[in-house]
């Protein structure tokens, strides 16, 4: 029994835990005028995700990263289709299942993470220095665009930007040239002020608005920022 717990990370676990238990804490607090309702559906997502970690953490991590294409392909399968979904706050990103509701994109990280760790592993299997290679890039590149895509075509741009974040900080960790983290920061550099400026909608360009200043809208958008920045300091 001891072996199968022995590589854990009790440190990550006792972490998420807590986390949990606090964000159970805050729901409670904020849906007492609202029957539970948030606290309900998030309390059964815990109870259901138990069993799935005790099977996952069960199971040989080699065998699951075998099986990250076949998650992967569904991941892009299902990100093609909730693009015909009806438009929930302005995205369309979002499955309807009876009372509850689920993000392919929110799912498909794991996938994606999965997939990109395989791949990663294999170009290196032979040198470390193979990650620079044009070829391996070109190949990276095109599992990280492909969901990428779909994902801005929703459009959920914090998706998106959590995708490209963890491929950026996944190739670091593989020993990427440095001249190519070089060029991608400068190409996101430039790429970032042109999004908000040309793509970004209103809504998303008013969520950045407000989070660098929320006393534009101090009784709308901004109003959560300020009293939290009021109750921190009143302690």
């Amino acid at each position: 029994m001891r072996k199968k717990y022995k590589n854990i990370d009790f440190s990550i676990l006792t972490c998420t835990i807590l986390l949990i238990i606090i964000g159970l804490i805050s729901l409670y607090s904020t849906t007492l005028n609202s029957n539970f309702e948030e606290l309900k559906k998030q309390v059964i997502w815990i109870l259901v995700s138990i069993p799935i970690m005790i099977v996952v953490i069960k199971v040989d991590y080699s065998l699951i990263a075998k099986f990250s294409p076949f998650f992967y392909g569904v991941t892009i399968i299902l990100l093609v289709i909730v693009l015909f979904t009806s438009a929930i706050n302005g995205a369309s990103s979002w499955f309807q299942i009876g009372g509850f509701s689920f993000q392919p994109g929110e799912f498909g990280k794991i996938a994606f993470i999965l997939l990109l760790s395989y791949i990663l592993e294999k170009i290196q299997s032979n040198s470390s220095k193979n990650i620079n290679k044009i070829k391996n890039l070109a190949l990276i590149l095109v599992i990280v665009a492909i969901p990428i895509g779909l994902i801005i075509m929703q459009p959920d741009y914090g998706t998106a930007f959590a995708y490209l974040s963890a491929t950026i900080l996944m190739l670091f960790v593989a020993g990427i040239d440095k001249k190519y983290i070089l060029i991608a920061a400068l190409l996101i550099a430039i790429i970032l002020p042109l999004m908000y400026f040309f793509v970004l909608p209103e809504h998303a360009k008013n969520r950045i608005n407000v989070y660098l200043n929320p006393n534009i809208d101090p009784r709308g958008a901004g109003y959560n920022i300020i009293q939290s920045k009021l109750a921190i300091g009143a302690r």
